[in-house]
C-alpha cells in the first residue's frame, strides 16, 4: 500500500480531510500546508489546524473551503459538499490566482477571499488578541502547520522533481547571492509583505518562471 507522505504529515497535525487536501494540492502544484491553512481559516477558526465540511456564510459558503454559490456555479451542485471535490475546486482557484498575480501568495489569498489582491478581507481575532486580515491569518495557520516563517510559504513547488532538476538545485546553492533580493531576505518581515520575494538561491524557479522580472 502506498502512503502519501503529505497526507500523513497533515493528518499528524490534526488536519481533517488530509488525503483529499494533499491530493488536490498535488494536482494543482500547491504546497499542501498552504491549502490546509486556507481550510483552517475558512471553516476551522483561530488556533485550529483543521476545517469542517459545513454550509456557512448565511447559507452561501459550501464545504471545507466555503465556495460561494453567489459566484460559483460549482457551489450549487452536490459536489460542493464532497470534501475532495471542494478541495480540488479551491486548489484550482488558488493556483490560478497565484499565476494571475505573479506568484504573490499574499495577493492570491486576498483575492480568493474578497476578489481583490489588495483588500484586507475578512478579519480574524486570534486568542492572543491579534487581529489579522484574511491573507495574514491564513499565513499564521500556515506557520502553525509548518513551524516556519510565513515568508517561506511556496506558491507552487513541483510535486516530484526529477534528477536533473535536483542536481541543478544543488548547484544553485553554490552560486552567489542575488544582490537585488538580498536586502528583502535580510529584512525578515514577520508576515508576508504585499509583494513576493523569491529565495535568494531559487535559480531553478527563475528558469521555470513565465515572467522575466522579479517584483519588489
Amino acid at each position: 500500500m502506498n502512503i502519501d507522505p503529505a497526507a500523513s504529515r497533515l493528518a499528524a497535525d490534526g488536519v481533517a480531510y488530509a488525503p483529499q487536501i494533499a491530493t488536490a494540492a498535488r494536482r494543482h502544484g500547491l504546497d499542501p500546508e498552504l491549502l490546509a491553512a486556507v481550510a483552517a481559516q475558512e471553516t476551522g477558526g483561530p488556533n485550529a489546524n483543521a476545517g469542517r465540511n459545513i454550509v456557512g456564510d448565511g447559507g452561501h459558503g459550501r464545504g471545507v473551503f466555503q465556495i460561494d454559490d453567489r459566484w460559483h456555479a460549482f457551489a450549487t451542485s452536490p459536489a460542493a459538499m464532497d470534501p475532495g471535490q471542494n478541495a480540488d475546486y479551491a486548489a484550482g482557484m488558488i493556483s490560478g490566482l497565484l499565476k494571475e498575480y505573479g506568484g504573490n501568495v499574499h495577493e492570491a489569498l486576498s483575492a480568493y477571499n474578497s476578489g481583490s489582491p489588495t483588500a484586507t478581507g475578512t478579519k480574524t481575532r486570534w486568542a492572543d488578541g491579534e487581529d489579522l486580515g484574511y491573507a495574514d491569518s491564513v499565513l499564521r495557520h500556515y506557520q502553525r502547520l509548518t513551524g516556519g516563517s510565513p515568508s517561506a510559504a511556496p506558491s507552487a513547488p513541483p510535486a516530484e522533481p526529477d534528477a536533473a532538476a535536483t542536481q541543478l538545485a544543488m548547484q544553485a546553492q553554490r552560486l552567489p547571492l542575488l544582490p537585488t533580493i538580498a536586502p528583502a531576505i535580510s529584512a525578515g518581515a514577520p508576515h508576508f509583505a504585499p509583494s513576493f520575494h523569491r529565495s535568494a538561491t531559487d535559480y531553478l524557479g527563475l528558469l521555470n518562471d513565465d515572467t522575466d522580472e522579479i517584483t519588489s
